[in-house]
């Protein structure tokens, strides 16, 4: 279904060869990603050089102060030879120490921009190049110096070079986290309009469309994204340039749908009011291609880095059910296949990878807080038997799933029974037992919610021992446990004690 390979892959440099390169950055860059479910991210990436792999230029490049200066005055004269000496300046400003000595030194900044605007294309890509080894640096007084350059990449992203504009687009997209003036610059000269243009005219490209992913991403991650940023980005054309990647199509790549889904997540957490999303068709295209993924992972398909998508994805419908209307649900959402596909990548990733397990109770538990259509579903499709499986899971997933089944108790007294049928009950008494407060108050609620729902609800609970598990309750807890407690045990349950068997399940 998906082919993470479609896209030529980000590579360090520091290794015995180009396969260990590719496969220490392709780690790292999975890590990266990995790390954005828990906290917004911003990183910096650097691409690898086409002809890595092949001889190094007949000079000596070892990093060093005296390797910059020679360089750059070599660079100050005219003559041949200027492709390899910059050529072996972009190898020599991988190393930090480098970086630090070329910006000392008297109009280097100048003489790299003139060499990106000079008709020498060649001398440009490689101006290019010494620009994105320095985007990558660890100083953050670096880009700031780099700022005279920036006017020339924005421009050079409506090229046709796919090879340069991923350079141009990795660079602008480095710049940003450092420095807060370079940011500010950067969206006075256009960068959002320019991103717009550009993954319109390349929205076929999948490198430059990662590429642009990125870059924007870096910008929506910014602390005032919702005031400087996310208007402008809304005003063009990206939001449904981004949608259109997220598609199920194996022509497209996983890891530009990857970029393009984080560039959603962030604006829909950033914003109150996600309307404007969901005109765009937002909420319907991310809830089709989870349901797509839902499907993949069901029938055994886990491939690498599948996972970095879904986290993004089950983000951006939890952040936009809250902006859609309960009457527009049904179309916007779509129909029962999310709730099944949202079971099944609970199921599927509950022991390899708790927290996306998480995420998804969490899409489920806004998706039937908002309608009594998707509770019922859930009980339609037989899919409750196996969420009550779940309530011994701890973390944080247990919870989420007593969540659900309290909003699917609070729809209709119907979905009480049916919930009773399903063997809620006895669960229940597992639940009230756990040491974890909020388990046992949860708990209590959805059992209120059954046994005031009908008689015969309340009678099944008191045959299986209830009344004797809430007594102990309410005699060794505190506060608001207490209350709930001693109020469904005088109000609701002891007038069915005649009931309670000696056999006591609960006790």
């Amino acid at each position: 279904m998906w082919r993470l390979n479609k896209v030529r892959h980000k590579a360090g440099r520091q290794g015995d060869s180009l396969e260990e390169l590719k496969l220490r950055r392709r780690e790292h860059e999975k890590a990266l990603r990995q790390a954005r479910r828990d906290r917004q991210l911003v990183s910096k990436r650097l691409l690898l050089n086409d002809d890595e792999d092949q001889p190094e230029v007949t000079m000596d490049t070892n990093p060093g102060e005296q390797d910059v200066v020679s360089l750059v005055l070599k660079l100050q004269h005219s003559g041949p030879g200027r492709e390899a000496h910059l050529k072996a300046l972009s190898k020599v400003l991988r190393d930090p120490s480098a970086q630090l000595t070329f910006i000392k030194q008297e109009n280097s900044m100048h003489l790299l921009v003139g060499f990106l605007t000079g008709s020498d294309a060649t001398c440009r890509l490689q101006a290019v190049r010494c620009l994105h080894e320095l985007s990558h640096s660890p100083h953050t007084n670096v880009s700031p110096v780099c700022l005279p350059a920036t006017p020339y990449l924005l421009t050079y992203l409506s090229g046709q070079s796919t090879k340069f504009t991923e350079l141009c687009l990795y660079t602008l997209g480095n710049l940003c986290p450092d420095s807060d003036m370079v940011k500010e610059k950067l969206l006075a000269q256009g960068i959002i309009p320019a991103l717009a243009n550009c993954i319109e005219n390349q929205r076929h490209n999948l490198a430059v469309v990662e590429a642009v992913g990125f870059t924007l991403s870096q910008f929506l991650q910014a602390k005032d994204a919702a005031e400087k940023i996310i208007p402008t980005v809304l005003d063009s054309s990206l939001p449904s340039n981004l949608l259109s990647v997220l598609t199920s199509d194996p022509k497209f790549g996983l890891a530009p749908a990857i970029e393009c889904a984080w560039c959603l997540h962030y604006l829909t957490c950033s914003m109150k009011d996600n309307r404007a999303l969901l005109a765009h068709g937002a909420l319907l295209q991310c809830s089709s291609l989870l349901v797509s993924l839902g499907g993949a992972v069901a029938e055994g398909n886990k491939e690498e880095g599948m996972e970095l998508l879904i986290c993004p994805l089950l983000r951006c419908v939890g952040n936009l059910l809250s902006s859609c209307p309960v009457k527009d649900l049904s179309t916007q959402a779509g129909d029962g296949r999310i709730v099944v596909a949202l079971c099944g990548l609970l199921q599927a990733y509950l022991q390899t990878k708790p927290a996306l397990a998480r995420e998804s109770a969490w899409v489920l538990n806004n998706l039937t807080a908002h309608s009594s259509t998707f509770c019922s579903a859930l009980l339609t499709l037989n899919l409750v038997p196996g969420l009550i499986q779940l309530l011994p899971f701890s973390q944080g997933i247990n919870a989420m799933i007593l969540r659900i089944l309290a909003n699917i108790a609070h729809k209709k007294k119907e979905f009480c029974a049916q919930l009773a049928h399903h063997g809620l009950l006895s669960a229940l008494c597992a639940t009230l037992k756990m040491a974890d407060k909020e388990m046992v108050t949860l708990s209590m609620d959805v059992l209120y919610m059954l046994v005031v729902s009908s008689p015969q609800v309340a009678e099944e609970f008191v045959r299986q021992g209830g009344l004797s598990l809430l007594e102990v309750i309410q005699y060794n807890s505190e506060g608001e446990i207490r209350r709930r407690a001693t109020h469904l045990l005088e109000d609701h349950l002891l007038s069915y004690s005649s009931y309670c068997s000696d056999n006591n399940p609960c006790s």
